[in-house]
């Protein structure tokens, strides 16, 4: 009986995420002339995020002026609508497992909904020329919003009030929880927001991550969870295919807004928060180097790097895309690795 059910969610899982790669294959390419047709093309921002201009970035980025933006909706779109399938196959009979689970996937799924309006919202300002898109601050204000939402949503109504420390135990946190989730939230967002800067850097990083997670979901029995994973992962491959260098189109801030949240929300939901910035350990190195340039530069009136974020420092340097989105994916995949083995100690213990 165990291994009947254990390879049923097998297959619920590798279906997912085999049903959603298929379909984003096969769709991309008439997304992207779709985005081409209206025009849905990349601008590259003139202001620097501290202030003041960019012109160094304009120099490296400039040929990538008029490449369709807006990916991002591919991946949510195609993860939507592959969850609500299932819902309706699920409710005639058809399908045992509905992908939308109140216990597993409702939280998720909304952060992943409401992070990608955000951000296409953000991407369409920014293509319309209209000051760069939403500002930093508007953006902070409503992700923090919904971290904070989404905080007092697992505090009281779920109950979750502790975090677990790999090899040690539960830490209780009482009401401590609550920014604690809204900060894992806006700061997950950014951090793939940042990284998303160069073909395929962020989107392989992403479907590593989500691996690992899905893989902690199912260990802990979690497994609509770890099948919704597997649908964002068969989602963002699909895109992957035609991001790698040289692009065919970008991710965009719906896109990486809305992953990069729904990952932080994942993280809660599995209480593996603490090893979080292990598994997306590029994600927090890229956002430290923005932080670090912007420190240096109001207070010491000096850069520490030639551009910020990271990737477009060794960009500047000379390293190719291909050489910076490999290095980083190599040190990703050593460290997520270390981040699952952490996880999977915690779960036997």
């Amino acid at each position: 009986m165990f291994i009947s059910d254990t390879i049923r969610h097998l297959i619920l899982i590798f279906g997912s995420f085999l049903l959603a790669f298929i379909s984003g294959f096969f769709l991309a390419k008439p997304f992207i002339q779709l985005l081409i047709h209206k025009k849905m093309t990349k601008n590259i921002r003139e202001d620097a995020t501290g202030g003041g201009k960019a012109p160094l970035f304009r120099q490296l980025h400039l040929k990538k002026t008029g490449t369709p933006t807006m990916g991002g909706i591919l991946i949510w779109g195609i993860s939507i609508l592959i969850i609500l399938f299932s819902r309706v196959l699920s409710y005639i009979g058809i399908f045992e497992h509905s992908l939308l689970n109140r216990k597993e996937t409702y939280l998720p799924v909304a952060t992943l909904l409401v992070t990608a309006l955000l951000g296409a919202i953000d991407d369409f300002l920014n293509i319309k020329g209209k000051n760069n898109g939403l500002s930093a601050k508007f953006k902070f204000f409503w992700l923090s919003l919904f971290g904070l939402a989404g905080g007092l949503w697992f505090h009281y109504k779920l109950n979750y009030d502790l975090i677990h420390i790999p090899l040690i135990g539960d830490l209780p946190i009482g009401l401590w929880y609550i920014p604690l989730f809204a900060f894992v939230i806006v700061a997950s967002a950014n951090a793939v927001n940042i990284t998303d800067g160069l073909d395929g850097l962020s989107g392989g990083l992403i479907v590593m991550a989500f691996a690992i997670f899905g893989s902690i979901a199912f260990a802990k029995g979690l497994f609509i969870l770890s099948a919704f994973c597997a649908v964002l992962i068969g989602a963002t491959l699909a895109f992957l295919w035609y991001n790698i260098p040289p692009a065919l189109f970008y991710m965009g801030d719906t896109g990486s807004l809305a992953l990069g949240a729904t990952l932080g929300v994942i993280a809660m939901l599995t209480n593996s928060v603490v090893i979080l910035p292990i598994i997306g350990i590029i994600f927090v190195i890229e956002t430290l180097s923005v932080i670090i340039q912007l420190f240096s530069k109001k207070y010491f009136k000096k850069k520490v790097f030639h551009i910020a974020p990271l990737h477009h420092h060794f960009e500047y340097i000379g390293w190719n895309n291909a050489t910076i989105t490999m290095r980083f994916w190599f040190i990703g995949g050593i460290f997520g690795a270390l981040g699952l083995i952490l996880a999977l100690i915690s779960v036997q213990i």
